[in-house]
């Protein structure tokens, strides 16, 4: 139920941009929410997504930029959704 291209990624950082198109009855609850320990941006780009952590439609214009740590997801798509995504590995914060 999900499609991804990445369009750029930095061998040597492993920072990238990618495109995931969540279909349409896309679930991704069995999955329950992510959190990574570094910072990511995301723009719907069409459709919209729901965010079960935040309770909220991320909808066609929508940005948010997530810090290391923010859970996100999972989430329920009921139509067709196109998200960029920036992430930035290179920018890890490692927890002990």
């Amino acid at each position: 139920m999900l499609e991804q291209l990445t369009l750029a990624l930095d061998e040597t950082t492993g920072d990238y941009t990618r495109l995931t198109r969540f279909k349409a009855g896309a679930d991704t609850e069995a999955f329950g929410g992510k959190s990574h320990d570094y910072p990511e941006e995301i723009f719907i780009i069409s459709g919209r997504l729901y965010d079960v952590a935040f309770q909220q439609w991320l909808e066609a214009g929508h940005f948010a930029s997530r810090p290391p740590g923010e859970v996100h997801g999972p989430f329920i798509c009921e139509e067709d959704c196109l998200v960029m995504e920036i992430s930035f590995p290179s920018q890890s914060v490692l927890t002990e």
